[in-house]
C-alpha cells in the first residue's frame, strides 16, 4: 500500500514521462533546538523522501535528489543550492551575476527587480525540471521558488509538508478522479460569491471578501504544465481580499498537535489585532507575528473536500478534512493575493457554517454544521 501510493505519485498525480527529470527534496533540522520526539518525526520525512526518490527511477529519465537544512517557517524561500538544482546552471548565474538572487530568497523583490528576474528566468526555463516532490518538513507552497518555477517554467509541484507514512494508507488512498470532479464542482460554488462569513461552535466567526479573487481547486490532479498543488489534495482556497477580514478565530488546534486551552484571534481590517489565551502556542504565535507586520495578514481562506483525510494532529492532512475550512496567516502572493512574507500559517476549524453572499445580495449555505450541503452538485 505504501509504496503504491508512492507510485502513484508518480503515474497518477504528475503523470511523470520517461523522458523528464523530477526533483525530490527534503529539510533537515540542521542546528534547530527539536526534541527527541521531533527529530524522530522529522527523520521520518527524510525516509519517505530518499523512498520517493528511489522509486522514481522507475518512471523518469533522471532524479536529483538534495537535502538542505530548514529554513524554520513554512512560506520561507529555501535556500541557494536547491534554486541552482530546480532552475539549472544558466538561470542560477544570471540571477546572482544580476544580483538578484538573494533579494528573492528575502522576498524583497519587486517591481523593476522582480520583471528583470523574470526575464532571466524564462529565457532559460527549458533548463529547469519538468517536475518536483517537495517533500520538506517546512511548506515551500508559498514561496517564488515554487511560483517562478510553475508559472515561467511549467514546471509540475507537488508540495507535502509535514508528511508522514500514514497518510499513505488515508488520504493519499482516496479515489482521485472522484475527488477532482468534486472539489471543481465546490469551486465551481464558492466562485459565485463576492463574500462568505464563516461560523463554528467553538466561537469562530469571521467574514472575508472575495471580490476579484479566485477559488481555485487542489484536486492532486497535476499532469498539465505548470499545475501545482497539496499530497495530499483536497481543497478549495483563495486569497480574501487584504484589509476586508472581520471577526474572530478560536483556535483549538495548532499545526501538529491539540492545543490544551483555546487561543483567541481578533481580526480587524484583515489583520490579526490581538492573541489571547493561557496556552504556550499564544506565545509562540505572537513571536512569529511580530516579526513582521505582513504575518499578521488574513492570508487565506480553505474548504476540505477529501473524504478519506481523518487526523485533525497534521495540518497538512486536517485542511483536506472534508466538511472543515482552514484560515492562514501572512503569505499569499502565490496564489492571488498581494502579501509577500516568508510566513504562511494555517489553522483548521471543525463544523463550521459557511455562508456565501453573491453580487446580487444573494445567500447560500455552502456548508452547515460541517456537512456539505447539495447545493454544490448542481
Amino acid at each position: 500500500m505504501i509504496t503504491a501510493a508512492l507510485r502513484s505519485i508518480y503515474t497518477i498525480n504528475l503523470g511523470v514521462r520517461r523522458d523528464e527529470t523530477v526533483l525530490v527534496f527534503t529539510d533537515t533540522t540542521g542546528s534547530e533546538a527539536v526534541t527527541d520526539q521531533e527529530r524522530c518525526r522529522r527523520d521520518r520525512i527524510r525516509d519517505i523522501a530518499l523512498l520517493t526518490a528511489e522509486i522514481g527511477k522507475t518512471y523518469a529519465k533522471k532524479i536529483l535528489y538534495r537535502e538542505f537544512a530548514a529554513t524554520g517557517s513554512h512560506g520561507a524561500e529555501p535556500p541557494e543550492e536547491l534554486w541552482l538544482c530546480a532552475f539549472g546552471d544558466r538561470t542560477f548565474d544570471g540571477l546572482k551575476k544580476a544580483g538578484l538572487l538573494d533579494a528573492l530568497i528575502e522576498k524583497q523583490l519587486a517591481g523593476e527587480g522582480l520583471h528583470r528576474a523574470e526575464t532571466i528566468i524564462r529565457k532559460h526555463s527549458k533548463s529547469a525540471v519538468d517536475a518536483v516532490i517537495a517533500l520538506s518538513n517546512y511548506s515551500t507552497s508559498h514561496t517564488q521558488f515554487r511560483n517562478l518555477l510553475t508559472s515561467l517554467c511549467s514546471s509540475r509541484y507537488v508540495s507535502m509538508p509535514l508528511f508522514d507514512f500514514a497518510m499513505l494508507e488515508g488520504p493519499m488512498g482516496t479515489d482521485w478522479k472522484t475527488l477532482s470532479k468534486n472539489t471543481t464542482a465546490i469551486a465551481r460554488i464558492v466562485n459565485m460569491a463576492e463574500s462568505l462569513k464563516v461560523t463554528a461552535p467553538n466561537g469562530t466567526e469571521l467574514t472575508v471578501s472575495k471580490k476579484g479573487r479566485k477559488a481555485l481547486a487542489d484536486t492532486g490532479m497535476l499532469t498539465k504544465p505548470g499545475a501545482f498543488g497539496n499530497l495530499p489534495a483536497g481543497e478549495v482556497f483563495f486569497a480574501p481580499v487584504e484589509g476586508t477580514a472581520q471577526g474572530t478565530l478560536v483556535l483549538e488546534w495548532a499545526p501538529t498537535r491539540q492545543l490544551k486551552k483555546p487561543v483567541t484571534l481578533q481580526i480587524k481590517d484583515g489583520l490579526v489585532q490581538e492573541i489571547s489565551g493561557d496556552e504556550p502556542y499564544a506565545s509562540t504565535l505572537k513571536t512569529n507575528l511580530d516579526m513582521r507586520p505582513e504575518n499578521c495578514n488574513i492570508a487565506e481562506f480553505g474548504i476540505g473536500t477529501n473524504n478519506m483525510a481523518k487526523r485533525p494532529d497534521n495540518i497538512l492532512e486536517s485542511e483536506k478534512i472534508l466538511g472543515t475550512i482552514h484560515v492562514a496567516l501572512g503569505d499569499n502572493s502565490s496564489f492571488g493575493g498581494k502579501i509577500k512574507t516568508p510566513f504562511h500559517q494555517d489553522f483548521v476549524f471543525f463544523k463550521p457554517t459557511v455562508i456565501l453572499t453573491t453580487k446580487d445580495d444573494s445567500h447560500f449555505c455552502l456548508l452547515k454544521s460541517g456537512v456539505m450541503q447539495e447545493l454544490w452538485k448542481r
